[in-house]
């Protein structure tokens, strides 16, 4: 991990927010920022110093894994430590994780400031780190890569396995025990499996319904690796029954997806790249059943920047690695969803998904 980069990148915004200092506290950004990876603590970050604070467990750790960091061991409640932590530093303006700081940490901290720093202004930001983080690195589009074959194989074994009478439970806890087999840290988001008119449910969770022949069923599974993730959906009929209904949907969703990553380029915001398959879906007739966005970013959490998604004015550039997710669900019949996740190489996409498809 490149700390000084990331940190290079991130001090670039301070002119542009007017800030003099961050306060990181979100697990992903401290750990993206740092390569700390325990359960708490703070980076406070100005133009010149960077410091990790965090309590008596995790001091050791958090210099072997942030050697860039000063590191400052916390004790007691925060209005007896972070003056320490602040000590004689110069600030006029400290920015905060607004969307991820609870109120009550906020009142504390603006009782503190206006007590000891009163010059220091708290600046609400929001999406700062979050927008650094939605392009990858090679080393992360190389651990995202490794979780998503583990949840390739996992499907591929699944599939050659499958059969009905078998429950929607019994076979997440397979698919799960699968991938934790193959390397995989704990699962990013529960598994999902949703069979017959489960499936009209976008995150169904498993149930005790148990599988029969010719039911459509959808598995929405993922994998970690290096604390990155991998998102992968597909959708199958198991038994020897023929199901036309199923393969007239799946069709249609099959053909949206393949335009939709036929047809994302470099550039494009968001909504244009949700309209690629959307407009597919929506010439079937079935845009009524399409009521979620194309595809979210993918990396440390499974939902991260950016957004292809109806109003999204994201820009997808190269580096970008997100899903490609249609679906069409229909209530009392069920749901296909078909994803992939890709990457946004040389202006156009790679997929990194190869589970098999129908």
């Amino acid at each position: 991990m490149n700390s000084n980069n990331r940190l290079q990148k991130l001090r670039q915004k301070f002119a542009e927010k007017e800030l003099d200092g961050i306060l990181i506290s979100q697990p992903e950004n401290r750990y993206y920022l740092s390569g700390f990876n325990g359960s708490a603590g703070f980076l406070l970050i100005t133009s010149s110093e960077a410091m990790l604070a965090t309590d008596f467990r995790y001091t050791e750790q958090a210099a072997v894994q942030a050697p860039g960091y000063s590191i400052f061991r916390t004790t007691g409640s925060l209005p007896e430590w972070f003056p320490g932590l602040m000590g004689d530093l110069k600030l006029h303006s400290l920015g905060f994780e607004s969307e991820q700081v609870p109120f009550s940490l906020y009142q504390e901290l603006s009782v503190i400031l206006s007590k000891e720093y009163p010059a220091v202004r708290l600046v609400p930001i929001n999406g700062v780190v979050e927008s650094l983080r939605a392009v990858k690195e090679p080393e992360e589009i190389k651990f995202i890569t490794q979780a998503v074959k583990i949840s390739d194989d996992a499907f591929n074994y699944i599939a050659e396995t499958i059969d009905a009478g078998i429950s929607e439970k019994e076979l997440a806890w397979e698919i799960e025990k699968y991938m934790r087999d193959q390397g995989s840290q704990s699962l990013p988001f529960d598994i999902i499996v949703a069979s017959g008119p489960e499936a009209a449910m976008p995150h169904h969770r498993p149930g005790s319904r148990i599988i029969k022949s010719g039911d459509t069923v959808l598995i929405d599974m993922g994998a970690k690796v290096n604390e990155y993730t991998s998102d992968l959906t597909r959708t199958i009929c198991p038994g020897k029954r023929s199901n036309k209904a199923f393969k007239k949907i799946y069709d249609i969703v099959l053909k949206a997806q393949l335009a939709a990553i036929e047809g994302i380029k470099a550039g494009m915001t968001g909504a244009e790249a949700d309209s690629l398959a959307r407009n597919v879906i929506a010439e079937a007739d079935h845009g009524n059943a399409f009521g979620h966005s194309l595809g979210h970013g993918i990396g440390l959490v499974t939902h991260e920047k950016p957004v292809l998604g109806l109003k999204s004015t994201e820009i997808l550039t190269n580096g970008m690695v997100f899903t490609v997710e249609p679906g069409i669900y229909i209530s009392g019949w069920g749901g296909v969803r078909i994803e992939d996740t890709v990457v946004m190489e040389n202006g156009k996409l790679k997929v990194l998904s190869r589970a098999r498809k129908l």
